[in-house]
């Protein structure tokens, strides 16, 4: 009979959670539903020093705002708990003590200046990567080389000392990722960690091996960086006696700058000008901001539709799924092996597509936000039509209000640049004109009349449409540029729209 399966995303609680664990979260939640299976959280605070205040909310808030939420996690534990490591840590000691028993482990007394010593020993002998490992432990103060009475008797007076894993010096570890195939390590390159710290709690190597078995976790999707420790995990397993139930390791591509030219940091975005977080978030400590996704007016499943594809593909054509849609079609085969470039503006194009395929009355909303937030009130009877006329100008659900604001708020301000170059005396007797036209209109006010009668005045006034157009739209607007203007009229009425040119003629004076 096959496990459940049971992924788990284990971030750490110092800091904003960075869009390369998002994107390993998302990951782990399309494979668990694709499979039938169960997405679980874990906070992975063993390291006091670098907890972060607000960084396990933010965590939680994250997930919940992109819909991806775990079905056990510390705030809705199942039976495998508790989901926070701090928690959990009396449990840590026995099974690093069961490894010492095994001869697996040992006690390490050497204090930190004796380990900086011993790095400047192998500097000195022109070591390239100075380690405590097979060859040198032999040189240390550890249960290995004490006596164990002496050993017994530090053990017994409190003396400061770490568990460290005890790395064969001549074996050949195997571990068959699912994204990058066999994976071979010769146990020489591999140094021995420090399972237990001298105060007492687990370090990443022991918490998450212990924990990942105790949660019958199936499979562990994580980030590329953990790469060179899974050679130790496998081991781990091993030494443990769990082999049989090991989970099954896929390690995800790295998130590159966007010249391609290293991993993708909080720095490139400040300094390119995009967010690098889901949310916005503020450092406890230095007050410093960093701007996220959301509130840059990413929406959700664009966001994670863009994830997606930072590092997957689905082998065709499409690019436009919705959740359910890239659970149907995610798999661990279709992820590549090579670090994908952050690409800003195609994070852009796919929140242009959902915004834009949004319904009028959604929009609406978005440009009734807008507008509110400057005081201002959109007409019930033409929010419709504005949204309808703007949305394929937008990619954020804020330029609605930019892009529509002069619908609502007639301009008192007229572009410059358009004013001295267009604004004549052409334009000034065919405005004139076309405003007393709209002032006696009678009919159905719609674009095609509105283009009707602009053109009939300009014709009876001899002139050429095009070479005052764009003074036409500045009476109208105060804008050089804009949506379709006679749909812009259709929408404003002719008493709207001869009042502004009435307020452009009074207001603008005509240059040269």
């Amino acid at each position: 009979m096959s496990r459940e399966v049971r992924v788990r995303f284990a971030p750490s609680p110092t800091g904003a959670l960075h869009i390369g664990g998002v994107r390993t979260a998302l990951y782990n939640y399309l494979f668990a539903k694709k499979m039938g299976g169960k997405f679980l959280l874990r906070i992975e605070d063993t390291d006091q020093n670098r907890f972060v205040p607000g960084a396990e909310e933010y965590i939680r808030e994250s997930l919940e705002w992109l819909g991806i939420s775990p079905e056990e996690s510390p705030w809705n534990p199942g039976d495998c708990g508790p989901y926070r490591q701090s928690e959990r840590k009396p449990m840590y000691m026995q099974y690093a003590l069961d490894l010492i028993e095994k001869g697996h482990a040992y006690y390490a007394f050497d204090t930190s200046e004796e380990l900086e010593a011993m790095r400047e020993r192998l500097t000195a002998a022109r070591v390239v990567s100075p380690q405590y490992n097979s060859i040198t432990r032999t040189q240390m103060k550890n249960s290995l080389t004490l006596p164990a009475e002496d050993v017994k008797a530090r053990l017994a007076s409190g003396e400061p000392y770490v568990i460290r894993v005890k790395i064969p010096r001549n074996e050949e570890v195997r571990l068959n990722d699912m994204i990058r195939g066999w994976v071979l390590v010769h146990s020489s390159t591999l140094d021995d960690k420090v399972l237990m710290k001298s105060d007492g709690m687990p370090t990443y190597h022991l918490a998450n091996i212990v924990d990942d078995h105790l949660m019958n976790i199936t499979h562990v999707i994580r980030g590329e960086e953990w790469l060179p420790s899974a050679p130790l995990h496998v081991l781990l397993y091993k030494y443990f006696g769990w082999e049989a139930t090991m989970p099954a390791l896929a390690h995800l591509p790295l998130l590159l700058k966007p010249d391609g030219n290293g991993k993708l940091s909080k720095r490139d975005g400040d300094k390119l000008g995009f967010p690098v977080f889901p949310l916005n978030w503020v450092d406890p400590f230095t007050g410093e901001k960093a701007s996220g996704f959301r509130e840059q007016g990413y929406l959700p499943e664009a966001f994670l539709n863009f994830l997606a594809f930072l590092g997957w593909n689905p082998g065709d054509e499409r690019e436009l799924f919705s959740l359910d849609e890239l659970v149907d079609a995610f798999s661990i085969e279709r992820i590549g092996k090579s670090g994908t470039k952050f690409d800003i503006a195609k994070a852009k194009w796919f929140n242009e597509q959902y915004l834009r395929s949004k319904p009028n009355p959604e929009l609406g909303a978005f440009l009734s936000a807008g507008a509110k937030s400057e005081g201002f009130e959109v007409p019930a009877d033409k929010s419709d039509a504005i949204v309808s006329l703007v949305k394929g100008r937008v990619t954020f659900p804020a330029d609605l209000w930019k892009e529509s604001k002069f619908m609502v708020n007639a301009p008192t301000n007229f572009d410059e640049d358009v004013a001295a170059k267009k604004w004549n005396a052409d334009a000034v007797r065919l405005l004139g004109s076309y405003a007393a036209a709209l002032e006696g209109f009678e009919g159905t006010f719609d674009a095609v009349a509105a283009k009707s009668l602009l053109e009939r005045t300009a014709e009876s006034e001899g002139l050429k449409l095009g070479k005052v157009m764009q003074a036409v739209r500045l009476a109208v607007t105060g804008l050089a540029g804009g949506p379709d203007l006679m749909e812009v009229f259709a929408i404003l009425g002719t008493a709207e729209v001869a009042k502004r040119i009435r307020f452009a003629l009074s207001k603008l004076t005509i240059v040269g």
